[in-house]
């Protein structure tokens, strides 16, 4: 039985009672209040296992709940930390390769530099050795000149 409805029908039988006259005192069945004690001390402990199973489940579904929150928690915390690791390491690798290109533009400078030196290198031998040839052309053309010629200054060209 319900201890509320108990608590009721005590209420009940104590506003049926009739008063003492010039007291604060009232005259109870105590047959019925006796029967309403007794189910009351049934009722009570009954009472108070469903108020302390509701309590223990109370306490279950919280701590479900901070477990819960905590993993939740450390997920998150896991994947930001993730997120700052490849955050790094993407920092990491254009600075990287900033570094590579910066090298790479320094090295096709020192290359272009270079090959330009050797072509002008190149051309200057090649005009030496064509000077040079065409000196011996020269000498070879007046060797092989008649006399009066040699004498006569060379065609133009």
């Amino acid at each position: 039985m319900d201890i509320l409805h108990l608590v009721d029908r005590l209420e009940e039988l104590f506003n049926e009672s009739r008063p003492l006259p010039m007291m604060r005192k009232v005259v109870v069945d105590e047959e019925k209040m006796l029967s309403i004690i007794d189910q009351m001390r049934v009722s009570i402990p009954d009472e108070i296992k469903r108020a302390q199973q509701l309590l223990a489940q109370r306490d279950r579904l919280l701590a479900q709940t901070q477990e819960e929150a905590n993993r939740t928690i450390q997920l998150a915390r896991e994947k930001a930390d993730q997120l700052v690791e490849k955050d790094a390491i993407i920092q990491s690798a254009q600075t990287r390769a900033s570094a590579i290109i910066d090298q790479a533009r320094r090295d096709i400078e020192v290359t272009r530099r270079e090959a330009d030196q050797y072509v002008i290198n190149s051309l200057q031998d090649l005009k030496s050795e064509l000077s040079r040839l065409l000196n011996q052309v020269q000498n070879g053309i007046e060797t092989l000149l008649p006399e009066n010629s040699r004498n006569q200054e060379p065609p133009q060209q």
